[in-house]
């Protein structure tokens, strides 16, 4: 469980996801690559058949033979079996650096590395991050390209929304009663208890957290007052916990109470299984990261085909193991190729009808409000 930095809004509606009603230093670095017995250039190619097809690129892949990628914690998400899968199945080597290093940190690793083969290929990206590097991004449509909704993606294919999780209260159950309703927080059981995923100024998870807080406490996508006003009222009561979980933090008791990534809760059981994950009725808040590629990416092939990989079938479904919900969930559906109870375990129950997430110019706005206000909440 890591602080990621800023999600993108979901924009999604019930509608879009159909639910039935329920609800994460070998390289060549050369330009051009042999790809459907012509040459291609990789680092411009805006989809597979540039390589004359899917097989074109894979070979084109494996004869980069690896892939860079920054910030993709096995544990969140269910990355560590999304990124052995790549390799399982291609034979390309994945280096993963820095697991647990934010949206920012990513495109820092990009401009510090460019031109080194140890540069990041792709990107797993959050809202605020994702819009403000687009000019770093290579523009490419994978072969399940029309699978995902219009909302879920820029046009061209320079950013694509990937998975995403639903706003969660996790907690020890063998200390705490099953919070009923956002007010339980306040009592004096949860002394000290209660953390947020981060600081909600630079956080995804904890920004979304008082996203949720505000919504449950009547507020908008557009003013996080409310949910900045409970989070002192937390603290006044002497409940507020300042300490970012992790799951060695959950593990040992010292964060027994945290408002995360519904993923990153029930990941957590693995190590605590007294840890149990639930929602508070009202408003859920939902958003999804983005996945780019590096437009100067030292394996270009390498950095295609794993986009194709992950919008794949095969890692959709693996998104959606590890509790998080695939972008394709509708196509998915429609196939017959998930089980029903992993959309309901994904989505914890909640109803997409109840699902709210700013758009862009209210994460503005969010992100005004809290660069005031919530250093006050944690003096």
């Amino acid at each position: 469980m890591t602080s990621r930095a800023f999600l993108r809004p979901a924009l999604i509606t019930a509608g879009a996801l159909l639910l039935t009603g329920t609800l994460a230093a070998c390289s060549t670095g050369a330009p051009a690559t042999e790809g459907g017995g012509s040459a291609t250039d990789a680092a411009t190619a805006t989809s597979a058949e540039d390589f004359g097809g899917i097989e074109g690129l894979v070979a084109a892949a494996q004869e980069e033979g690896q892939l860079n990628v920054v910030a993709l914690p096995e544990d969140w998400a269910n990355y560590g079996e999304i990124i052995a899968g790549f390799e399982e199945k291609y034979g390309i080597t994945v280096n993963s650096a820095n697991p647990n290093a934010s949206s920012a940190e990513e495109i820092q690793a990009a401009e510090n590395l460019k031109g080194q083969d140890t540069a990041p290929d792709v990107f797993d990206l959050g809202s605020a991050v994702a819009l403000a590097n687009t000019d770093k991004f290579a523009a490419y449509q994978v072969e399940n390209w029309d699978d995902i909704p219009a909302e879920n993606k820029e046009a061209s294919g320079l950013w694509v929304n990937n998975y995403s999780g639903i706003m969660s209260l996790g907690y020890d159950a063998d200390k705490f009663a099953e919070p009923k309703a956002l007010s339980d927080l306040l009592g004096a059981d949860f002394k000290g208890a209660v953390a947020l995923n981060g600081d909600p100024t630079q956080a995804g998870a904890a920004f979304a957290a008082v996203g949720w807080l505000s919504a449950l406490n009547g507020g908008g996508v557009d003013d996080f007052g409310p949910g900045v006003d409970f989070a002192q009222e937390l603290r006044d009561a002497g409940n507020f916990l300042t300490l970012d979980p992790t799951p060695a933090t959950i593990a040992s008791g010292e964060t027994p109470v945290v408002l995360d990534w519904s993923f990153n809760n029930a990941a957590a059981a693995a190590d605590k299984p007294s840890w149990k994950t639930t929602t508070i009725p009202g408003p859920v808040y939902v958003s999804f990261y983005n996945e780019a590629i590096n437009k100067d990416a030292p394996n270009p092939a390498a950095a295609r085909l794993w986009q194709e990989w992950i919008f794949s079938d095969e890692a959709q479904a693996l998104f959606l193991e590890g509790n998080a919900v695939p972008v394709r969930i509708e196509a998915l559906t429609q196939a017959g190729t998930v089980d029903e109870k992993l959309i309901e375990q994904a989505t914890f129950g909640t109803d997409s009808a109840d699902w709210v997430s700013p758009d862009q110019d209210q994460v503005d706005a969010a992100n005004a409000l809290l660069a005031e206000r919530w250093a006050a909440v944690v003096k």
